[in-house]
């Protein structure tokens, strides 16, 4: 499985991220290139518990059997999946700064297991720390396919 504790898909990622530009045409959703680079940026300050993001209540009835079909394979996430509230950005952002802020994060996350929250994320509840690596890889690949990169 594709996951962020694996040096090369690190480097895969962080090539597809440099190719992002202000302006790159987005195939689906509503953010715009700064917004989803920060979004992805919160994503990953919950995985390294920078910040508490609460439990949806959809995500307690179903997340766990949400979970276990999204982590099990390498497909990605479908097109327009709704995004929990805590994060949206809806704010306008810079991409550069977004983009840099986007990278340490990676860089944060990749260094290895002990470094991951073992908060519960806001829909699938608690995941392992292997978990969160193949999810964070799949998100961060969502938003990079959504603008083409």
């Amino acid at each position: 499985m594709k996951n962020l504790y694996d040096p090369a898909r690190v480097t895969e990622l962080k090539s597809r991220i440099a190719q992002l530009r202000a302006d790159s045409p987005r195939q689906w959703g509503k953010m715009d290139v700064p917004q989803a680079v920060a979004h992805m940026s919160v994503a990953f300050e919950a995985a390294l518990g920078d910040v508490d993001v609460p439990r949806l209540f959809m995500g307690r009835l179903v997340g766990g059997f949400v979970k276990r079909s999204v982590l099990s394979n390498d497909a990605p996430f479908m097109k327009n999946a709704p995004t929990a509230p805590s994060y949206i950005v809806a704010d306008q952002r810079e991409l550069d700064r977004e983009r840099q802020r986007l990278l340490t994060l990676i860089d944060r996350f990749a260094a290895g297991p002990s470094v991951c929250t073992t908060k519960p994320h806001a829909f699938f509840g608690p995941l392992t720390a292997d978990e969160w690596a193949i999810l964070m890889y799949k998100h961060v690949d969502h938003h990079l396919r959504q603008f083409g990169a």
